[in-house]
Order: C-alpha cells, then structure tokens, then sequence
C-alpha cells in the first residue's frame, strides 16, 4: 500500500510540474521563411498551371537567388530572368535549383552574379514553350540586393540532363568534351540550332541569329556551358555569350581501346587467370609498333603517393610489354594470365585468340621489374584500380596513356594536389580531360579536378564488358562505355564476352 501511495504521488509532482511549465510565455514564437527555394518551389508544379499564394507556398510569398541569365549578348529566353539556389538543410545546402520568372523587357536589368529577391504570390506557375517559369509578375517585384557573387557552375553530361530534366533545367552547366554533329563545313556560324554529343546523348546549341556571337566560327568540339531547357525530351542549351565556349581538344587516336577484364575468376585466389580485353581500332603489328599496358590495384594502399606515376611497381602497379604479335582493325585481343582460360580453372581454353602478352605474374615480376609478383593482378572490391595502355616501352612520369579506365573505390592514396602534384596521368577519353571543362584548368592525373569517374566492379567471377561506340577515325568515343557484367560458367565460349564495343568508320 506504501508504494501504491509512493507512486501516484510522484505522478502528481510530475503532472503538476508538466501542467506548471505550459504558459504561453514559454512557447518560442516561431514565423514561416517568406523565402521558398526553387527546389520546393518546383516540386509543387503537376503538370497543370498553378496560381501562386502565401498559402500555398507554405507561409512565403518570394524567392531568393543569384541571376544566371544575361542578355547582353543577345542570346538569352525573352523575358525570362533566370535565377538559380540552393535549398539549407540543417546546417548544410544542397539541391542546387533554377527557375525562371517571367518579367519582361526589365529581366534584361540584371547579370550573372546579381543576388535577387522576387515577390512571387500572386504569380501562376507554368510551363511555356517547354522552359517551367513563373508569369504574371512585373519587374517592380525584383530587388536586387548584391552584386559580383558566386555563380556555380555543373559539369554534367547530355545524358544526365536528359534523365533528370528538372534538375538541371534553368541552372548553369557544362557539357565538356562535345563534338558538333556534322562536322562544321569551313564558313560554318553558331547562328541557329546545332546539334552536339558528348558520347551520353545528342543536345541541341541554340544561337539567336542577332546575337553578337551569332557570326563567330563554329569548331568541332568544345566544352559548352549554358543554361539548358528540356522538351519532349529533347535537350536545347543557350549560351550566354561567346565565352560560355572553350575549345575542347580531340582525343588521341588510340590504335587499341580498353574493352574490358576479368578480375573475379571462378577460384580463390585469383592468380594467373585475371586478363584485360582491348579491341583493336587499326591494324597492328607490335613489333614495328609496340606498347606497354600497366595495371593499378591500391587494395590496401597507403603512402606513398604515386610519385613516379604507373612506373610505381611494387603491390600498386604492374607492367607488361607488348613486342610482338599482330592484330588487325575491328579484332579484340588480350594480355593477362599464362593460363589463358576464359574463367578460372577447367574452363574453356581461349588460347587460340589473340594473346599479345601473357605473364605468370604469381612468380614473374612485370616488365622492367616494375610491379611485384601476385595474386591479384586485377582488383574486384576496395580501392580505386585502374588500366592504362601506352604508345611504346619507354613510360615515364611524364608520358600520357592513349586510353585509360579507371573502377572501384575512392581510396588508395592514387593523387595529391602537391606540391608537387603526383599520381596516375590521364589522357582525354570518354571520361576523363587533360583540361577542366568549365575553366580551361589543367588536371593531367586521375582525381584533379573534374577527373573522378570510375565505373564499378563486375558481380562475382563475371566478364566487365565496357561496351560504348568508338569513332576510329576521329578517336570520339560517340557512346560513352558502361560497365556490363557478363556472368561465367566453366563452359563459357570467348563469343560470349566479345562484339560489346562497337567501332565505326
């Protein structure tokens, strides 16, 4: 009886003292932001014109953000003053967002760089020749509050533009690396509508014919920043002005491309029966034209950096000589295993295909004694591993690769910024870029700059078939390639992992 009396008086301290704490007082008064972000904003658009309210915008009634659109050039949507933010999320941002506001001939007061705010209740959400835009506000509703700030730019492929059209769509980008379809006659103008493709899908350049950069020469390739508007899922990207173009350089015709490996054998461990594939893009006779093929697995790396490039050696490089041997344009070949099976033990002999170089690297080192002998040439989890082929035997810290991939992980110690900066050379390729392509900036090595692609690995004892279309003519990769695991079996046929990259010209 004690306890039962014990208990229902701390429940009466303890209500008394819940009770005593619920004054008005107490409460922290609390407003709703009059600011809602282009990301939440956009996010209430459902295909239907919507009228704008406070009520509806959760309390706001005005958007913030910094003017990516510029019509000084001539060549910017009527009207539209677009503008670009970033919602905060905790003490972060993220979801980089654009909009576009219709306010007439006075959206042409403001330039990349201006800070705004703009009253938008009142306002009808729309799309209007494809580009979603608020209309019905006049430019009094625009306050320019700063000038000179940060404007970010997105490096982001045609193709993922194309599979996220809204997320792109009114902000600032780059399309690096793309070639101009077909290629500009001599005379050819930005004027009008070109099509360009940066191996992950075709967009189209929009030129207004009176802007002043309208008249300029037209190149092949190039790096094209602007602002990109999505319909019908068709892309149209309109620069600003003559500068959002930098000149891209083509790719080196490589005479062998990268066309996949196989790094996950069926037996443990994997010694002896790893191999990489290339496809030939000419013919070849290595012994009048040879090339070294260098592998990278940083499973477990640690210091140092490599300082000496691929010429590294020991568990992080491993290198091979091709001397001899010939293959002729459109035929794959291979280096790897002296075992020369198609997955790992009693499986299918493929000996009879084109093997230019085959090492037991469980008991030989590589090649001008660069690379430790082991079981794992090839890395299938973990760190970033790479490969790389080079034109000659002579590879020093300076030499760039003809074509190089790169997969897995972020770890390894592969770069540093320096100085002295160091690591793995690139070259231009589907992924990777000599030059930054939003600031022309060079980054020469696997992780400077832009530089951070990698595909990922194959499922478990499967064949990474790389695919993609390559131009053997111009060295463009016109498909990009995609990581495709091709399970095997014992039994598998050397057809089965063949005819993915496809060559033209």
């Amino acid at each position: 009886m004690k306890k039962i009396i014990f208990y229902i008086g701390v429940l009466a301290v303890v209500c008394s003292t819940w009770a005593g704490c619920k004054r008005d007082s107490d409460y922290i008064p609390v407003k709703p932001s009059p600011y809602i972000s282009n990301f939440d904003l956009r996010k209430l658009f459902k295909d239907a014109d919507l009228q704008l309210n406070t009520e509806l915008l959760g309390g706001a009634n005005a958007i913030k953000g910094i003017v990516i659109s510029d019509f000084r050039s001539g060549n910017s949507p009527a009207g539209l003053l677009i503008l670009q933010n970033s919602r905060t999320v905790g003490s972060g941002i993220d979801s980089l967002r654009g909009i576009a506001i219709n306010v007439g001939s006075d959206a042409s007061k403001y330039i990349p760089g201006d800070s705004v705010h703009v009253r938008i209740d009142g306002g009808v959400l729309k799309r209007v020749n494809g580009i979603l835009q608020v209309e019905g506000i006049s430019g009094a509703s625009v306050s320019k509050m700063a000038a000179n700030k940060l404007v970010k730019t997105q490096i982001v492929s045609v193709g993922g533009i194309l599979a996220s059209p809204g997320t792109y769509e009114s902000t600032l980008v780059t399309i690096g690396s793309a070639l101009v379809e077909p290629e500009p006659v001599t005379g050819e103008t930005f004027s009008g509508d070109k099509t360009i493709n940066d191996g992950s899908g075709k967009a189209t350049v929009h030129t207004e014919t009176t802007a002043s950069f309208a008249s300029a020469s037209l190149l092949i390739s190039g790096n094209f920043t602007g602002i990109p508007f999505v319909n019908d899922k068709k892309m149209q990207l309109w620069m600003r002005s003559i500068d959002d173009f930098r000149f891209a350089v083509l790719p080196k015709l490589s005479p062998a491309i990268i066309s996949g490996y196989l790094a996950d054998p069926n037996i443990n461990p994997d010694g002896n029966y790893e191999y990489i594939q290339f496809l030939a893009t000419k013919d070849i006779d290595f012994s009048k034209t040879p090339f070294s093929v260098y592998t990278t697995n940083n499973a477990g790396a640690t210091n140092p950096f490599p300082t000496t490039g691929w010429n590294l050696g020991g568990v992080r490089t491993y290198k091979f000589k091709l001397t001899s041997g010939t293959v002729s344009k459109g035929q794959y070949f291979y280096i790897g295993g002296s075992t020369k099976l198609i997955n790992g033990p009693s499986s299918t002999n493929i000996s009879s295909s084109k093997w230019i170089a085959s090492v037991n690297y469980t008991t030989a080192t590589g090649a001008d004694g660069i690379g430790a002998v082991t079981t794992n040439l090839l890395a299938n989890s973990g760190n970033i591993a790479g490969i790389a082929i080079f034109e000659g035997t002579t590879v020093d810290v300076n030499t760039v690769p003809l074509d190089v991939i790169f997969y897995g992980g972020t770890g390894g110690n592969f770069y540093t910024a320096g100085p002295p900066e160091a690591g793995y050379r690139i070259t231009n390729t589907d992924y990777y870029s000599t030059n930054n392509p939003s600031t022309g900036a060079k980054q020469g090595f696997m992780g400077a700059g832009t530089n951070t692609f990698r595909l990922g690995f194959p499922t478990a004892i499967s064949f990474a078939s790389f695919g993609g279309v390559y131009d053997a003519t111009s060295g463009r990769w016109l498909t990009k390639r995609a990581l495709t695991s091709i399970p095997l079996t014992a039994t598998s046929q050397i057809s089965v992992i063949e005819g993915g990259t496809a060559l033209v010209n």
